[in-house]
């Protein structure tokens, strides 16, 4: 199976300060996701193209990104730009990283690999959201999915317990349970892991603190659901919750 045209969520923005990056999968490669010093985020292969040596492992320049093995620096627009054995060298034009399209919404970064010309838009942006954190988990996206539909929530706000769970464009779904609404970001990694990004559709007024407390509690209740279900052959679904 292969990955899905469209967009996919590849963090929660607030995972990623400024002058950071981390490592991640879509649909089995390797990407870098970093942050330059003004806070804009890229999505990138995580290759440097010199050794090979995985970008994500690098620094952060102001708006540049450095590879740890021999510090070949690269520009927002993967154009490398400066080589430290050479700093008097004029980098040829042709020395670059192949960069994807990135955009912000519902509180995740998310990336197509589409050109141009072939992009559907991105995931609708509701407005303010609350982070709550990350899921990766040992099974298939429709696995992840199945065990939301059946984990149990009770809302932060009012109401009962319950919930309703509906795609809202691509991968992008929304839990709603009573006066509380989740958006849920679905990622490939690859044929036998997913991740899922979890942001609250509310105010940081309403949610923030206790708010993403009791949402995280269910993240935590999801992935016990997950580690505790019949193993796949002889691969657990194992999970592994993150906070933000």
């Amino acid at each position: 199976m292969s990955m899905a045209p469209g967009w996919h969520p590849v963090a929660l923005s607030g995972s990623l300060d400024p002058g950071t990056s981390a490592g991640t999968h879509l649909d089995g490669r390797e990407y870098v996701v970093w942050r330059d010093n003004s806070g804009v985020a890229q999505v990138w292969e995580d290759r440097c193209p010199h050794r090979g040596m995985k970008l994500s492992f690098g620094f952060v320049r102001g708006d540049h990104i450095a590879c740890l093995y021999h510090g070949w620096q690269f520009d927002r627009g993967g154009r490398c730009r400066y080589i430290p054995a050479h700093p008097d060298l004029e980098v040829p034009a042709t020395i670059t990283v192949p960069v994807f399209a990135t955009t912000e919404a519902c509180g995740m970064i998310w990336t197509t690999t589409k050109a141009e010309a072939e992009r559907v838009a991105p995931p609708p942006d509701p407005g303010e959201t609350v982070p709550i954190g990350s899921l990766h988990a040992a099974c298939g996206t429709e696995g992840l999915l199945d065990a939301v539909r059946a984990m149990p929530a009770a809302p932060y706000v009012a109401g009962t317990a319950g919930g309703e769970l509906s795609q809202v464009v691509g991968t992008l779904w929304r839990l709603t349970v009573a006066g509380d609404a989740l958006l849920l970001g679905l990622q490939r990694l690859d044929d036998a892991r997913s991740a899922l990004h979890v942001a609250i559709e509310g105010s940081a007024a309403t949610y923030a603190g206790a708010g993403q407390a009791h949402w995280y509690q269910w993240i935590r209740a999801l992935r016990h659901r997950l580690n505790a279900a019949p193993a796949v052959g002889a691969r657990p679904a194992a999970a592994m919750a993150e906070a933000v």
